[in-house]
């Protein structure tokens, strides 16, 4: 019979495999930040600039599937919920997209 401790191992070992593990853990940091984020501290006015850079980020970690660590940016940040519009953001920042896979 197998013990507890080998129990909690395979269990681990299989939610790790599924890729589960970390986003339970993700999830957890965001809930835990949610939960102590104070809302009457009012935050500092979001520049121009700022919200660009934010967008960028939030563009990248939506990439990558860093779903939470994006909502805990999204949170944090005060950014727009919804995304800025990609062919805005080529022109605010001069860039051009690549054809081929939409990469800027």
């Amino acid at each position: 019979m197998a013990t507890v401790a080998e129990l909690k191992a395979v269990l681990k070992d299989t939610l790790e495999k599924r890729g589960v593990l970390g986003h339970l853990k993700a999830r957890i940091r965001a809930e835990v930040f949610n939960a102590l984020n104070d809302e009457s501290e009012p935050r500092p006015p979001l520049s121009h600039e700022n919200l660009l850079i934010n967008e960028l980020i939030r563009e990248y970690l939506e990439f990558n599937k860093y779903k939470y660590t994006a909502s805990v940016l999204i949170s944090e940040s005060g950014q727009p919920v919804v995304p800025l519009d990609r062919q805005f953001l080529i022109r605010e920042l001069n860039a051009f997209e690549e054809s081929k896979d939409n990469t800027m």
